[in-house]
């Protein structure tokens, strides 16, 4: 599976981004200041992340997401990895996220990549999208929020 960062001025797969996030306006806000990683099959777009610089050697990954059928076959856990490898690189020592209470498949697959729980910004999700969002049958209403150190004598 090749994974690249997308080039300047190559067209957003604002759908599967919509997947992780359902405003686009958030997204575009997101996407103009961080930097857009995909994953291609037979010249489709079927998975994206998004890595958001946040503070000194601190990224952050806002979007992580899989085009519905290719879902289930690992892709997920190879971008995460990949968005942990890419701020390696760039030095960063520390990577966040956020999802929501109601992903119940989000939260297990970035603490299966090493991710640790550090907080819950309560009601994020009813302050900052104008229609309810629900996942698995709950209002996704607070951001719970992620961390994994990227020390080098840690292995992701």
């Amino acid at each position: 599976m090749n994974i690249r960062k997308l080039t300047q001025g190559e067209k957003l797969p604002m759908e599967l981004l919509l997947l992780a996030d359902p405003s686009e306006e958030i997204v575009m806000e997101y996407v103009n200041r961080g930097e857009c990683f995909v994953v291609e099959q037979e010249q489709n777009f079927v998975g994206v992340y998004v890595l958001l610089p946040t503070r000194p050697e601190t990224i952050e990954l806002v979007n992580v997401a899989v085009a519905e059928e290719q879902q289930g076959r690992g892709i997920g856990k190879q971008l995460v990895m990949d968005a942990i490898k890419t701020a390696r690189t760039k030095g960063c020592k520390t990577i966040e996220v956020g999802t929501g209470n109601s992903g119940i498949g989000q939260l297990a697959l970035y603490q299966k990549c090493g991710f640790r729980i550090v907080g819950v910004d309560l009601d994020f999700f009813i302050r900052h999208y104008p229609e309810e969002i629900y996942e698995n049958g709950i209002q996704c209403r607070d951001m719970i929020r992620l961390s994994l150190s990227l020390k080098s004598s840690q292995l992701a």
